[in-house]
């Protein structure tokens, strides 16, 4: 196990390339998450202007 967690003596190196690489990937998830929202609700507010009123 302390193999693993040193590294090979590289872990100064390696855990912290984990965390950025893992931060990333979760702000990328949370961008994307919230891009899709704002275009479904531009969606929906174009399909209202386009809706034919009585």
């Amino acid at each position: 196990m302390s193999d693993f967690v040193t590294q090979g003596g590289f872990a100064a190196y390696v855990w912290p390339a984990y965390g950025i690489s893992a931060f990333a990937l979760a702000v990328l998830g949370l961008w994307i998450v919230s891009d899709y929202r704002k275009a479904k609700a531009k969606l929906a507010a174009l399909a209202e202007l386009e809706r034919p009123t009585p």
